[in-house]
């Protein structure tokens, strides 16, 4: 008989602290770019800061607590397949983590961030903002940088709809609810997931890996 699940500390701080700054600057983001004008200051800033957070997440993703570690969600796509197979049954697979599916989301939603940021910084509108790296560029360069910027913009928010409609599949349909484990870090864990996840630690690492993120993006924005 399988022992009843125990309610366990799944996602480390630093893996919730990067999750809901990211929202909020994902956020200000959208809300900035819209109002244009000198809002398209702090547009620049908050790219600054998503670098940051994405560059230390994808290093967390190597180094941090074993959910956060890419190592643990990325899966081949025998895996994927077996798992969107099992969404119809009652008996869907559980993984503390992200599963299988959720696992090529948040890479998805990495690579683009990447891919936004960088594009961001080289990029000219030709109207009042243009990145800290534009003028190492030609002006076709730039000019190029700034429709991948618009394009992958359109890429990053079908990302997210998708994302908020997976979260909300799994509270109806599921009865999961993944937004209150981000918060509180616990989930329900049972089987041998509960026996090998280890005690989260790693906030102290956490902050050396992010302030390090930081300081060479602010190197990288000013030379």
């Amino acid at each position: 008989m399988q022992a009843p699940p125990q309610r366990l500390r799944v996602w480390d701080l630093p893996v919730r602290i990067f999750h809901w700054a990211l929202v909020a600057l994902v956020v200000s983001q959208i809300v900035t770019v819209s109002i244009g004008g000198n809002a398209m200051e702090y547009h620049v800033l908050g790219g600054y800061a998503i670098l940051s957070l994405v560059a230390f997440r994808i290093v967390w993703g190597l180094i941090g607590t074993r959910a956060a570690r890419f190592t643990n969600f990325v899966r081949g796509p025998r895996a994927v397949l077996r798992y969107a197979l099992s969404l119809n049954r009652a008996d869907v697979e559980h993984h503390p983590g992200h599963n299988p599916l959720g696992g090529w989301s948040v890479m998805a939603m990495l690579a683009s961030l990447v891919v936004q940021a960088v594009s961001g910084l080289f990029a000219d509108d030709e109207i009042m903002t243009t990145g800290p790296l534009w003028k190492y560029v030609s002006e076709d360069t730039a000019s190029l940088f700034n429709v991948i910027h618009e394009t992958n913009a359109l890429v990053l928010l079908t990302l997210i709809c998708v994302h908020l409609a997976a979260i909300l599949f799994y509270l109806v349909r599921k009865k999961q609810n993944l937004i209150v484990p981000m918060f509180t870090g616990s989930k329900p864990v049972s089987g041998p997931d509960a026996e090998s996840l280890r005690p989260l630690e790693g906030t102290l690492r956490a902050i050396v890996v992010l302030t390090i993120c930081a300081a060479v993006t602010l190197a990288i924005v000013t030379i």
